[in-house]
């Protein structure tokens, strides 16, 4: 059965790309290029749900969206 995991990107100070899994807990990974961070994050998740018992420990979040807030 094919799952779907939410990966956030960000670039650090340092112009590092990084990635997040908010599913997993734990499961996160950094790359200088989008391309190796995507094929970082692949192996990322693949361990982390091999550690957790192939998902049954999956937490399950709906991805809404991302708010800016600007502070005077």
């Amino acid at each position: 059965m094919d799952r779907k995991f939410q990966v956030i990107i960000e670039r650090d100070e340092e112009g590092y790309y990084v990635a997040d899994v908010p599913e997993l807990r734990g499961c996160h990974t950094q790359a200088r290029s989008l391309d190796d961070l995507m094929d970082h994050i692949k192996e990322a998740i693949e361990l982390c749900l091999e550690v957790e018992g192939n998902g049954d420990c999956v937490g399950s979040l709906e991805f809404v969206g991302i708010r800016e807030f600007t502070r005077s």
